[in-house]
């Protein structure tokens, strides 16, 4: 998939769980999400894209990407 719409769609994730008043609990609901609802693929392209240096992810939801489980090689 576009790496592009894969962060299009994470910062919609982001943005839903945005209003939870602590950072944990944002993180920890775009992290559910994210291995609730994504392809294995679609996470494991995301996490590749910040591993690499990816832009353009909101704060929280760099934070949870960054809690899923690495690609491996």
């Amino acid at each position: 998939m576009n790496v592009d719409r894969l962060v299009a769609m994470a910062n919609d994730i982001g943005n839903f769980f945005g209003g939870e008043p602590q950072p944990e609990e944002r993180i920890a609901g775009v992290r559910h999400h994210l291995e609730r609802f994504w392809d294995p693929r679609m996470r494991r392209q995301i996490r590749s894209y910040v591993d690499g240096g990816g832009t353009g992810l909101l704060d929280h939801v760099r934070a949870a990407v960054l809690l899923l489980d690495p690609p491996r090689p």
